[in-house]
């Protein structure tokens, strides 16, 4: 019974010494990796996603209301400035621009009246003034009593008083004249509201009423788009979107044209961000956009924030630790795996991260993480990443 132990003891003992003989064997076998390799010429890009819209959108209608009678256009329509679009019953307003063409032809012909009354005033006065010279020339030779010659006076100044008049009621009629003026040009411009006018050049989106409706001031009619002023709205992640300026180079590339891009421009970025996603607004606009323009079709948006002549860029798997701004990562040191802590500067679209310090002199990053790594062991590299 006692041998049957100690042989069983012994076997455990063998097997002991043989997993323990296996695990040192393959803890100082030197485990293979892949390092980062330096690049040259790279492009660094930040990818957005985002929808295609246009910078000037207007829901245009009338100032006026009343029966449409006639629509001009219709969706997908192009249309220059001041061309007509829609035109509203107009007899009612017609016939009050006529009554006040009527009213100010009336304020007319009583300033002509009233000039008329001056020359009539005057040339009475002019009489008058006239017979009381006379008159006093007959008193002082006493051919004529002061009562007479006292009436002569006050027949003038009673001429002099209806010139005043006259002419006063010139200014009268002149007032009356702008007045009348000035009404028949508010209906004329209430008649003119009852066409409506494409106010820039644009396409039309959509036509929202039919002939025949009877529409209120401000109703919408037509949704009007101005062809130059399209541009993709993307959003981009806050962590990747402190490199972007305007004026950058982008590229755009739409949902149903997944084989074409089309280069752009950064023309604006949105001064405040998406507090719920975390996401900044950025404005890229196409330098030659497609034929046919969808508004609101998504699209992806790759903007170009640097070139670099000569980088190390690290697989964001390979960092741990990471902060947005440093994070650490295996070393080949002198054939032995190490840590050490990196300062990172721009996150490529490929989620790589530029190196831009703490990397020991003569050291190599390791790639990717990989099963067996620990400090000190004995690595060998079996290839380089990111060439």
């Amino acid at each position: 019974m006692k041998a049957r132990w100690t042989c069983r003891l012994a076997g455990l003992l063998v097997l002991a010494a043989l997993l323990g003989g296996a695990y040192a064997f393959l803890a100082a076998r030197p485990v293979a990796v892949t390092i980062v390799e330096p690049e040259e010429s790279t492009i660094i890009r930040v990818f957005g996603l985002g929808t295609v819209e246009a910078r000037i959108v207007s829901k245009v209608g009338f100032e006026v209301g009343g029966a449409l009678m006639e629509l001009a256009a219709d969706h997908g329509d192009l249309v220059a400035k001041g061309d007509s679009l829609a035109h509203l019953d107009a007899a009612e307003q017609e016939a009050r621009v006529r009554r006040a063409e009527a009213a100010s032809l009336a304020a007319e012909m009583t300033v002509r009246k009233a000039l008329a009354n001056v020359e009539r005033a005057r040339a009475v006065l002019a009489q008058m003034r006239g017979e009381n010279e006379r008159q006093r020339t007959l008193l002082g030779r006493n051919a004529v009593s002061h009562q007479t010659a006292e009436q002569a006076q006050r027949d003038e100044d009673v001429a002099t008083a209806d010139l005043s008049v006259a002419l006063s009621e010139v200014e009268v009629a002149r007032a009356q004249v702008a007045d009348a003026g000035a009404a028949l040009a508010y209906e004329q411009a209430i008649l003119a509201h009852h066409v409506l006018a494409a106010p820039f050049d644009a396409v039309v989106v959509e036509r929202h009423v039919e002939a025949g409706t009877v529409v209120q001031p401000g109703e919408v009619i037509f949704t009007l788009m101005a062809p130059d002023s399209v541009w993709v709205l993307a959003y981009v992640d806050e962590a990747r979107a402190g490199a972007i300026e305007e004026g950058q180079a982008a590229e755009v590339r739409l949902r149903s044209q997944p084989r074409a891009s089309y280069p752009a421009t950064v023309q604006r970025i949105g001064i405040e961000s998406d507090r719920v996603n975390e996401e900044r607004r950025v404005w890229v606009k196409c330098g030659q956009c497609p034929p046919r323009i969808h508004l609101g079709e998504q699209a992806e948006v790759w903007i170009t924030v640097a070139r670099l002549e000569r980088a190390l860029l690290v697989p964001e798997i390979a960092v741990s630790r990471f902060d947005g701004r440093a994070g650490r990562v295996w070393i080949v040191e002198d054939g032995r795996l190490s840590q050490a802590d990196l300062d990172f500067g721009l996150r490529g679209e490929d989620a790589r991260l530029e190196v831009v310090g703490g990397l020991p002199e003569g050291a190599r990053i390791v790639a990717a993480p990989v099963t067996g790594l620990g400090e000190g062991r004995r690595a060998t590299v079996r290839g380089g990443a990111g060439q």
